[in-house]
């Protein structure tokens, strides 16, 4: 009962705006105080450290501040001038080139808020002035940013993978056949919108003018391929292949594209470090709640509780997936993955759910409750760039959201489908 009074108030807080990472951590160590006396905030105090201190999580703020420069620098510019000659040319172009984009700049931030940052600001504008409405053009950017977390890399697969003691490069290549599904059925809702609303063709195709945008974007291009190719090729793990990602970054914009400034480099760090605090914070405190639901055993129960009802995988992923959807309108997708994680894993691991396999699953969640109000972070970003109220933007955002609970039910039960490539190179 007092697990249960305790979750009560951590919503109760989250919705007076009491900041997640803070709410989270007043619900912990009340309920370890009132279960341990005030001895059990040493505990905390040790958790907390260590909750921040996990070496794979060092790969998020890498991650995040690739991101930031890319956002800095023409790096964003160039691969949405090749992709616009890449695909230009089909009718309602544009919205192709948006999801193409995204594909791209997820494979070296691995952040959705970064992706609609970098290129919610040019195409958005764009696609408005050729006939997209602000509605549609705010929910394609935001669904196919959402879309693009499950493209390695990804930050909220470190996060669970750290969580759960999964390989996080099994899960960046268990994503790669969902990712690419996913981003098939966009192109199809965006061409079906362009012939629905007379939208034109954006350029004619023209081999040279692909070649030429080709080799000014050559470095931006070489940028997932050294990252993913450090990663899966067994040279870096994830984290080295986060810094590997900076590091590329800050040559490219420095020295090659001649275009990082002083001024631009300390926005980039700063932005990157509020970020990573943001992050980090959460990641600190969950580690408290993850201690004090060890203590209370709220993981075992749920799963004594559950699988006295059901231990079909096919059935408890349902009661999952309903769970995580719900808690997707409610909660960010960090917080989301920190509270759910350690309540969950045991009950995953005890039907047999393959914990890689699980984690798709998860990452698709937070995609999904990335769309839905009432807080949909990334909608709102992409609203707020387009000019847009989120709920006008949701009902434009409908068929994308489908597209989205589609690869989610396929990948849900049909685990063949994220785990072909795991089974073919890592088991």
């Amino acid at each position: 009962m007092s697990i249960f009074i305790g979750f009560i108030v951590l919503f109760a807080l989250i919705l007076v705006n009491v900041p997640i990472a803070v709410a989270i951590g007043l619900v912990a160590i009340t309920g370890m105080v009132l279960d341990n006396g005030f001895v059990s905030v040493y505990n905390a105090a040790l958790t907390l450290f260590d909750g921040a201190t996990n070496f794979p999580l060092i790969a998020i703020p890498l991650f995040i501040l690739a991101g930031c420069l890319m956002n800095t620098t023409s790096i964003s510019r160039r691969l949405i001038d090749f992709c616009l000659a890449l695909v230009g040319f089909i009718r309602g172009g544009l919205a192709m080139v948006n999801v193409t984009v995204s594909l791209f700049f997820a494979e070296i931030s691995g952040s959705a808020v970064a992706d609609v940052a970098a290129t919610g600001s040019v195409l958005i504008p764009a696609m408005k002035k050729r006939g997209f409405t602000p509605q549609f053009s705010a929910a394609l950017t935001s669904s196919t940013a959402s879309l693009a977390i499950i493209i390695p890399p990804s930050i909220p697969m470190i996060l669970y993978g750290a969580l759960s003691d999964t390989s996080i490069v099994q899960l960046f290549i268990a994503g790669v056949i969902p990712g690419l599904i996913g981003a098939s059925l966009m192109f199809l809702v965006c061409y079906r919108y362009a012939l629905k609303y007379g939208i034109p063709k954006e350029v004619a195709f023209s081999l040279a003018n692909l070649m030429r945008s080709g080799k000014e974007a050559g470095w931006a291009l070489l940028l997932p391929v050294i990252i993913l190719g450090g990663i899966f090729g067994g040279l870096v793990t994830a984290t080295e292949g986060a810094g590997l990602a900076v590091v590329a970054a800050l040559v490219i914009g420095v020295f090659i594209y001649r275009d990082l400034e002083m001024s631009q480099l300390h926005e980039a760090l700063t932005e990157g470090v509020i970020q990573t605090a943001t992050v980090m914070l959460l990641v600190a405190t969950s580690a408290v709640l993850g201690l004090h639901l060890t203590e209370t055993e709220l993981p075992q129960k749920l799963t004594i509780a559950v699988t006295q009802i059901t231990t079909d995988p096919i059935l408890v992923l349902i009661i999952i997936n309903i769970m995580l959807f719900v808690l997707g309108m409610f909660l960010h997708g960090a917080a989301a993955i920190i509270l759910t994680v350690p309540i969950l894993m045991p009950l995953v691991n005890q039907v047999g759910i393959d914990p890689v396999h699980f984690g798709i699953i998860l990452t698709l969640n937070i995609a999904l409750g990335q769309q839905t109000p009432p807080v949909a972070s990334v909608l709102a970003t992409s609203c707020a760039i387009a000019k847009t109220d989120i709920w006008s933007a949701t009902r434009a955002n409908i068929p994308l959201i489908g597209v989205l609970l589609f690869v989610l039910l396929l990948v849900s039960y049909v685990p063949a489908i994220p785990l072909m490539l795991v089974e073919m190179f890592y088991r």
